[in-house]
């Protein structure tokens, strides 16, 4: 068995992927009121903030930060997915080794952390974030996607409506938005 290795930092920033388990379906989209409510209920119960988000058919990207007295990632992260998951009508297909678990088969069990270590590196996810929904080619400007923190920066005027331009305007780790 792998031995996942996890960075905890108390109050840290960190940067998450989570993927259903059938990438092919778009569960996430379908019921994005169902994905924000369970975000809100765990947000009352285990308190973080949201730096940025993005929410795809098949898989979410989030940057957030911990409150400076707790490392504890993991049980908002698994909370999420449970009350997601609980709120779905059963459609999944199970593998023997889920019904035995009692797991549904909604989201794949691990998801990807990285902790964020320095601005640079903070400014980096957030931008991967936010270009999220034109790298994989839903939309042709990142401002066309509804479901990303992408708004609310352009609401507080953290970044231009017209940020990142068109799908021929892609940003590269040397591109000076980077910087």
């Amino acid at each position: 068995m792998p031995n996942y290795r996890r960075n905890f930092v108390a109050g840290g920033c960190y940067f998450f992927t989570v993927n259903l388990l059938e990438r092919q379906r778009t569960l996430l989209t379908d019921h994005i009121d169902l994905l924000r409510d369970a975000v809100r209920r765990v947000k009352r119960l285990y308190p973080f903030h949201i730096d940025a988000w993005v929410v795809l058919p098949d898989h979410m990207h989030m940057v957030l930060t911990l409150p400076p007295d707790t490392d504890d990632f993991p049980v908002r992260l698994r909370l999420m997915k449970l009350l997601f998951a609980k709120g779905l009508p059963r459609t999944e297909r199970l593998s023997a080794t889920r019904r035995k678990r009692r797991e549904r088969g909604v989201w794949q069990r691990r998801y990807w952390e990285h902790t964020v270590i320095d601005e640079l590196d903070y400014v980096r996810h957030i931008d991967y974030v936010h270009v999220n929904p034109l790298k994989h080619g839903y939309v042709e400007r990142v401002r066309d996607w509804p479901y990303s923190t992408f708004h609310r920066y352009v609401l507080n005027e953290i970044l231009p409506l017209d940020w990142c331009g068109d799908i021929g305007e892609l940003p590269t780790v040397n591109d000076e938005r980077w910087r």
